[in-house]
């Protein structure tokens, strides 16, 4: 039974979501922002729990149209996604109420964008934007809602709604910070993605699933799978140089050398049984050892 639950949510791959959710984490320590303890295990939870609901969600889809056999009958599995999704919106509207209507919005984004990345007409997962979906949602949003949630109002943007005008405006540079935190986060989960479709474009051709590497081909794909990992170190080095991060941070870069030989690896062969795993490797690599850093410059500092 347990079993067939954590396979049926696929738990392996809640991976993406927990660590970027550490990164951020770090990244408040390492600045000495005091954290919200009870905001950040209300967003953690919805988090959480509407992680599950889309990879459910996905499964469920997904025995539709393929050979894979559903790890529990179809009723019981839609209660399941039925109840994450409950929990994960209480626990978002909560969080909410605790803060303003800048994390509603963002909350029922991600809600909204998790449901029709595999329900629907046309889902995301079948279209040539997944990459950049997960990505966004995984490496951009978790960072800056849990940052939104543990830092000052009026940090990073002001919201000002009324029945006659809506007012949004940005600071640049904590904004900045923003996405340049996200990079890691962001390339890292797209690639996971990436080598998934890469490996697949055959197979899902079959079942009418056009992915962004049946658009860019094999050598482009390829291309672009190490080009975001080259990416996160270049910002990496660019937040070391404005001093976003303590130069100790510096260190992380010597996860190239294993991340290198994985982007090797996929490079002589794009096998999902057998090359697949190097995107997650080095996922663990870059996010455990950029968190870590981070972290360790907290103490320093």
């Amino acid at each position: 039974m347990i079993g067939r639950f954590l396979s049926y949510v696929e738990i392996k791959t809640k991976v993406t979501s927990i660590f970027a959710f550490a990164l951020t984490l770090a990244y408040l320590f390492s600045i000495h922002q005091p954290i919200d303890l009870l905001r950040t295990v209300v967003f953690f939870g919805s988090m959480f729990l509407f992680d599950l609901t889309t990879t459910a969600i996905n499964n469920y889809m997904d025995t539709k149209t393929n050979d894979q056999i559903l790890q529990f009958n179809r009723r019981t599995a839609l209660v399941m996604i039925y109840l994450f999704f409950i929990l994960a919106t209480v626990l978002g509207i909560w969080l909410a109420l605790m803060t303003d209507v800048v994390v509603l919005l963002l909350g029922a984004l991600c809600f909204f964008c998790g449901v029709v990345y595999s329900y629907g007409p046309i889902p995301i997962s079948r279209q040539p934007w997944g990459e950049v979906i997960s990505g966004l949602f995984y490496g951009l949003l978790i960072p800056f809602i849990l940052l939104y949630v543990n830092m000052p109002e009026g940090t990073y943007l002001t919201l000002e709604l009324s029945w006659e005008t809506v007012n949004l405006s940005f600071r640049v540079y904590p904004m900045l910070t923003v996405l340049l935190l996200a990079v890691a986060p962001f390339c890292t989960t797209a690639n996971i993605m990436l080598a998934n479709n890469t490996s697949d474009v055959q197979k899902d051709i079959l079942v009418k699933r056009y992915t962004l590497p049946y658009y860019l081909g094999t050598k482009r794909s390829l291309y672009l799978f190490a080009g975001l990992y080259y990416l996160v170190y270049l910002s990496v080095i660019v937040m070391t140089i404005v001093r976003m991060l303590h130069p100790i941070c510096l260190l992380f870069l010597l996860t190239l050398i294993p991340v290198q030989k994985n982007i090797n690896k996929f490079f002589e062969k794009q096998v999902k049984e057998e090359t697949f795993i190097v995107s997650v490797q080095n996922y663990v690599l870059i996010m455990g050892g950029l968190t870590l850093a981070v972290l360790v410059s907290g103490f320093l500092t």
